[in-house]
């Protein structure tokens, strides 16, 4: 075929459409008035020859280049359509990018550069879209400092020079709506930045699906068509009093909580339907999912995200994880997930230095890197990175129905100078060491996500002793609906790891948690990071002989789920793994074959009952009306004993940390009555030594300040429960 050619000289932008180093490729490519004609201009890398299909025109190649151009005076539709023969063969017809106007609105612009765009998601990243009845795909991203950026994939042979996509001017926003595409294709942006001219390939900051690792593109998606089922939780969620309401969470890590018999994962809709038969069995109220976010690395757990806005492709696709949620909220469990705003990493691919600045970080290192994560800190003063971070919570809450997020590092976030040495931070305005932009950001997103989504819960993950940090904003607080208790974890496990003839020189590290308990609204956790990094399982934590270790794991969660504050214990810790937890394989599930193992998770069961069937276990877990000391001063014999009441029903508690029974042990108790063993963790169901009580009369004999009291024998390595 001869090709028409058009010899003339180029001019500068036309060379710099060529060279792809043009600013506003719109004010040179597409339809333009000529005169009385209309001129339109295309750059096609690839074709051999253009026609304008409405008018059957031929394209002039301007020559030595892939530039076409066309003068017609004929009358255009309202977008014309292109047909072109590639130089190896291919045919393709497709409407021209470059007749679209811009598609962003002034206000959209607006709401994200001042922080308060809650669905950016929307509009940011790759979507389906129809523009003046024509369907396709369009493109939008915040890459301020770039001279150009173009959307790349399948669809143009990852080529920058095909698609350069229009500036919004101030705003930073690049956008391009790119016809005829669909579902299923793969993208990326290539971007240059203006200063360098660096080139840069990154994925969407705001795709909603990935490529399976190590593959990184991101993947346009069906948006809005899933139809959920889990009306009724999530009307019963907006009504939802979790402070005086049981919590007992369920954390898992999909990826080795179970495989198939070849060791490779399984989908989001086959761990759906065996993990919630699980945990229903077991009686927890709610699954805490380690990261899902996307990620690129396993061994980061996904705790260095770089895809805040996509579930995993580990374990299928967006909807497949829709399909989780909805499931397990048809069966009354929670789903609530593990996100992480304060760092992520250095992967060239993703957020580091988007657009060749240090545009979601900081520059200088002292406030834009954690040296012992060897990852980036987010800038919290910047309005559209907050705006990223708050867009991405609202999305799991709302897209996903997520119940609720638990926001990992909190105190990384809170202070500059964390894990620094001491030359190695910034002080902030104040000349202090808190990081004020990050402060502000917290409170605000969790003033925001309360009040829009009623019901969802925002737990810290916050190891040291700020104040308030689950106290209202309004108040100085910040914001958090819950807090982890680290203290009381830490305590505990260091209480219960010592032989228990030592443990009287410990007895301060039982009682002591009960001096800040209502301080704030605190979560019980024996988490992940307990039982990994040569830390070894929870059960071999425990000292004494086998039958001993076993009977302390009995005691420590008995211990747990009588003590004020909402529940979390990490999978496998239910029935006793002894190894420690390996990300790279499933749970030791063939050790319930023994009756040790069986025994713990049959009391986990019992405990999860008894908690939420009991109101003074749960009412007033953050209120210390719900509490009451008998004694904690047996020291010598490492006994304690409480009350947990919520005013109209009163439990006695009591634990014995030795492996002596104690014959006739006298414990005062508030009212006359008959005296019911509810819980025994010693008992043969357990497979405890089943020593125990049944029904106990009490005397009116004055004990321990109470006007009554009761005889006992306490089980060795044990605790009960007893209601009047």
């Amino acid at each position: 075929m001869n090709k028409p050619t058009k010899k003339n000289k180029l001019d500068p932008d036309q060379t710099k459409i060529i060279n792809a180093n043009h600013h506003d490729p719109f004010s040179i490519l597409g339809r333009h008035p000529d005169g009385k004609a209309t001129k339109i201009t295309v750059f096609l890398p690839y074709a051999e020859s253009v026609i304008l299909l409405d008018t059957n025109q031929t394209f002039s190649r301007i020559s030595g280049t892939d530039l076409f151009e066309l003068n017609t005076e004929k009358e255009l539709p309202d977008h014309y359509s292109l047909k072109w023969q590639d130089k190896d063969g291919g045919e393709h017809k497709n409407y021209d990018p470059y007749d679209f106007g811009p598609q962003m609105s002034d206000l959209d612009q607006h709401l994200f550069s001042e922080g308060n765009h809650w669905h950016i998601y929307q509009k940011l990243g790759g979507h389906l879209r129809q523009v003046d009845d024509i369907n396709g795909v369009y493109f939008a991203v915040w890459a301020p400092n770039a001279g150009r950026v173009s959307v790349v994939g399948d669809f143009n042979r990852w080529d920058g020079r095909c698609n350069p996509m229009r500036s919004l001017g101030g705003s930073g926003i690049w956008e391009i709506f790119m016809p005829d595409l669909d579902v299923g294709c793969l993208y990326k942006f290539e971007i240059m930045n203006r200063a360098s001219g660096e080139i840069l390939v990154k994925t969407d900051p705001y795709g909603q699906q990935f490529e399976f690792r190590p593959k990184t593109s991101s993947i346009v998606v069906k948006e809005d068509e899933y139809q959920w089922q889990d009306y009724k939780w999530m009307r019963q969620r907006l009504k939802f009093d979790w402070q005086h309401q049981p919590l007992s969470i369920y954390e898992v890590h999909l990826g080795s909580w179970r495989r198939d018999a070849q060791g490779n994962f399984l989908n989001y809709k086959e761990l759906a339907k065996q993990m919630v038969d699980y945990v229903k069995e077991l009686g927890f109220t709610h699954i805490e999912l380690l990261p899902i976010t996307e990620h690129p690395l396993d061994i980061s757990w996904g705790y260095q995200t770089t895809g805040y806005f996509a579930p995993t492709s580990r374990f299928g696709s967006p909807d497949d994880f829709r399909f989780f949620v909805d499931y397990c909220h048809q069966n009354d469990i929670g789903v609530m997930l593990d996100w992480v705003p304060a760092h992520f990493p250095k992967d060239s691919f993703a957020l580091a230095r988007f657009d060749g600045s240090a545009l979601y970080e900081h520059e200088d290192p002292r406030k834009g890197e954690h040296r012992d994560w060897g990852t980036l800190i987010y800038n919290y003063g910047r309005n559209e990175v907050k705006n990223f971070l708050l867009s991405s919570a609202f999305f799991w809450l709302e897209e996903f129905h997520i119940d609720g997020l638990r926001v990992d590092a909190v105190a990384s976030m809170l202070y500059l100078d964390y894990s620094r040495e001491p030359n190695d931070w910034i002080p902030n305005m104040y000349g202090g060491n808190e990081n004020l932009e990050a402060i502000d950001f917290i409170r605000h997103m969790n003033t925001v996500t309360h009040e829009q989504h009623p019901g969802t819960v925002v737990m810290a993950e916050e190891s040291t002793a700020w104040p308030q940090v689950t106290r209202p904003t309004w108040t100085g607080g910040l914001g958090f609906s819950m807090k982890w208790n680290m203290g009381w974890m830490h305590d505990t496990l260091s209480y219960i790891s010592q032989d228990p003839v030592h443990r009287k020189h410990h007895h301060d590290q039982l009682t002591f948690g009960l001096l800040y308990a209502f301080t704030e609204n605190f979560i019980l956790p024996f988490s992940h990071d307990e039982v990994v990094h040569g830390k070894g399982s929870l059960l071999n934590k425990m000292p004494g002989d086998e039958w001993q270790r076993f009977a302390n794991l009995r005691l420590l969660y008995t211990f747990m789920f009588t003590y004020p504050g909402k529940k979390l214990l990490f999978m496998g810790c239910e029935f006793g793994q002894g190894t420690e937890w390996n990300s790279n394989h499933s749970l030791d599930w063939y050790v319930l074959d023994y009756p040790h193992h069986q025994g713990i998770k049959t009391l986990v069961k019992d405990l999860n009952e008894l908690y939420s069937h009991h109101p003074a276990l749960y009412q007033y877990d953050f209120d210390q009306e719900g509490f009451k000391w008998v004694d904690c001063h047996d020291y010598e014999q490492s006994i304690i004993s409480y009350i947990r009441t919520n005013g109209q029903e009163n439990l006695l508690v009591v634990f014995n940390f030795t492996p002596i029974p104690r014959q006739n042990y006298r414990i005062g108790v508030p009212e006359a009555g008959t005296y019911h063993e509810i819980l025994n963790s010693d008992s043969c169901f357990y497979d405890g030594s089943n020593i125990g009580n049944g029904y106990v009369l009490s005397e009116p004999m004055p004990w321990m300040g109470q006007d009554h009291s009761v005889v006992l024998t306490l089980p060795p390595l044990a605790g009960i429960v007893l209601k009047r």
